[in-house]
């Protein structure tokens, strides 16, 4: 079984570095992705960037984890969202392994075309 997966969606990169940094002093997580979305509208309003921190560890931990950092997101931006996966099944783990950061570099992440 694999360990709990904790996402905290925020706006801003620098609320993610921040939310992560916090997440992890807190907890004994591994922070496994910070993802980007621009949404499809961005270009025409002011649409700040999402960003997501993806961890991963125990549950007790991933909850700790998760509460640090949605703390500090909503400090530093706003918090959109946070939630907790205590048992992911396989595919909810490759979902949690994805990035969209640097996908305009081919072959950055095995099997993610």
């Amino acid at each position: 079984m694999s360990e709990a997966i904790g996402i905290v969606e925020m706006f801003g990169l620098v609320a993610a570095y921040v939310a992560a940094d916090a997440a992890a002093k807190a907890a004994d997580v591994k922070i496994i992705a910070i993802d980007t979305n621009k949404p499809a509208n961005a270009e025409k309003e002011e649409v700040p960037l999402i960003t997501a921190v993806k961890m991963q560890g125990s549950v007790s931990a991933v909850e700790a984890g998760v509460e640090a950092a949605a703390q500090q997101a909503e400090r530093v931006t706003a918090l959109i969202s946070k939630h907790v996966i205590a048992r992911p099944t396989e595919d909810s783990q490759k979902m949690a392994e994805r990035v969209s950061v640097g996908r305009d570099r081919i072959g950055h992440i095995k099997n993610n075309a």
